[in-house]
């Protein structure tokens, strides 16, 4: 099934198109915004300007028409707040109907609230039991969610939005004074302040921001304490300490000068500071520290509730419980490799990490990447047999790292390089690039993994424990299991190099 989601925004008009791979996963293969910004002056004189209201019908129907190219099987469109509540919103979306024959659906704030906790959900990996607060800054609303794994607790809209609020102001250019940001923030505070009470009464461990507002100031934030820009901002963590810096910033900076900042483009520089501002007081108001990215917004919920209320006969295999257990398993099935194969060489390895742990010393996050780059390893057999080890790699880098840090994917990326054939070097420029830090996380991680592919080389899973006893000298591991094991301990054996370098040991499996 082939799916396309039109968002009409009060910022902008985005459109995604999909591959329906199954439940709860999709494939992206066209995504597409044009920041028509329908919502400037709406809430000033309650009307879409004429050339706003010619943009956004232009920008609708060339987006029909590259879906209808793509052969989708469905559009879905949706209209937020400044198509709401606009006087000529009515006959806006009248004409998208006659030109387009599509029949946008407006919704309401809350409705917003929780497709876009759906698409938060499938892109931020949750802990089981863990309840997060979303916050969805648009041009018109904000919207703010809490909910887990399995339910939304709570969902409402606010009349809070970056457009909303920069026509609070008459010179849409300039700087705003310190008199007149207390103000706005007063007025922040004063109509957040039930939703965010609400949301700390139900409770929460962290929260996720969505909506290019939110995304623009964390990369920013990221890139100015980093000095580096991220390849995917999904599930990483920007500190407020870093957005208020940044925030101070911008409000000192006319627009001309706040697209100079790296990480903020034109066309969000009219109202960025005021994003800044919007999300540093919900922030303060919700005691929180810090904030996980997230990539997703509206248009991806539009997806999974579509899928969820019609998908019926989406092509389907096992859903894992887990995000990123669902994001290896789809990666896994659509690149035809044995997942079963892979789960017992990622138990192997983990159970490598863990008796070897106390000579690596590596954390929680180096387990993960262990895991994930066992169940990946073998998925570029489907380019090239040969190299499959570099085809693997090469495929991750395509890939959506839904729920995976930059950092994540790099090292599995290298972890699964070489799990196989040559040892890591410093001529490798991908290898090179990597901190010493990384780097010997590199050897180890890619030291257990050999063992533990090579132990299920006949891919029989006959192996099913192991133990290992530590000496000063050497590492001897003991396999148990059923049948014949000596075809993998041989295997094991005569790959043993890298993990012997990197942790310092001679190795024996018998």
């Amino acid at each position: 099934m082939k799916l396309a989601a039109i968002d009409i925004g009060t910022n902008s008009i985005h459109m995604i198109v999909v591959n329906v791979l199954q439940k709860r996963n999709f494939e992206v293969i066209e995504r597409v915004k044009e920041m028509a910004k329908l919502g400037v002056g709406v809430f000033s004189n309650n009307r879409l300007s004429d050339h706003a209201y010619q943009v956004g019908l232009d920008t609708i129907e060339r987006y029909v028409q590259l879906a209808d190219q793509l052969g989708v099987d469905d559009i879905i469109t949706v209209a937020t707040s400044a198509t709401r509540e606009a006087e000529n919103g009515e006959s806006f979306l009248n004409e998208i109907i006659r030109r387009t024959k599509i029949e946008p659906r407006i919704i309401s704030g809350k409705e917003e609230a929780r497709l876009i906790f759906l698409a938060a959900r499938n892109a931020i990996a949750l802990e089981k039991e863990e309840n997060a607060l979303v916050i969805d800054i648009g041009g018109g609303s904000t919207e703010t969610v809490v909910g887990n794994r399995t339910d939304i607790l709570f969902g409402t809209s606010v009349k809070l939005g970056v457009i909303r609020l920069l026509d609070m102001f008459e010179d849409k250019d300039n700087t705003i004074g310190e008199e007149a940001r207390r103000v706005l923030e007063s007025h922040i505070r004063f109509l957040a302040k039930d939703t965010i009470a609400q949301a700390k009464k139900i409770g929460f461990t962290r929260v996720i921001g969505t909506s290019g507002t939110n995304r623009t100031l964390g990369e920013a934030a990221y890139i100015a304490r980093h000095d580096t820009e991220l390849q995917s901002v999904n599930a990483e963590v920007v500190q407020l300490k870093d957005l208020e810096k940044l925030t101070e910033k911008l409000v000192k900076l006319d627009a001309n000068k706040r697209e100079k900042v790296d990480g903020i483009s034109s066309k969000r520089s009219d109202a960025i500071h005021l994003g800044g501002i919007l999300l540093t007081q919900l922030l303060k108001m919700a005691d929180v520290e810090e904030m996980t990215l997230c990539d997703a917004s509206l248009r991806e919920g539009m997806i999974l509730d579509y899928i969820d209320r019609y998908g019926k006969d989406v092509t389907d295999f096992r859903v894992e419980g887990d995000l990123r257990q669902r994001k290896a398993a789809q990666l896994v099935h659509k690149y035809k490799s044995d997942w079963e194969s892979n789960r017992h060489v990622a138990k192997l390895a983990l159970q490598l990490f863990d008796e070897t742990r106390s000579l690596h010393q590596l954390s929680s996050l180096e387990k993960d990447v262990l895991e994930y780059a066992a169940l990946l390893h073998d998925i570029g057999q489907y380019l090239s047999f040969k190299s499959y080890h570099k085809s693997s790699r090469y495929i991750l880098k395509k890939a959506d790292p839904r729920g995976f840090t930059d950092e994540e994917m790099v090292l599995i990326g290298q972890v699964i390089r070489y799990h196989r054939k040559a040892r890591p070097k410093k001529k490798h420029g991908q290898f090179r690039r990597l901190s010493k830090r990384q780097q010997q996380i590199v050897w180890v991680l890619a030291g257990l993994l050999r063992i533990a592919a090579n132990l299920n080389r006949t891919k029989d899973q006959q192996v099913e424990k192991l133990a290992c006893e530590i000496s000063d000298e050497d590492i001897k591991i003991s396999v148990s299991g059923k049948g014949d094991l000596d075809i993998g301990i041989w295997a094991a054996m005569g790959d043993r190099e890298i993990l012997e370098k990197a942790l310092e040991r001679s190795v024996d499996i018998a």
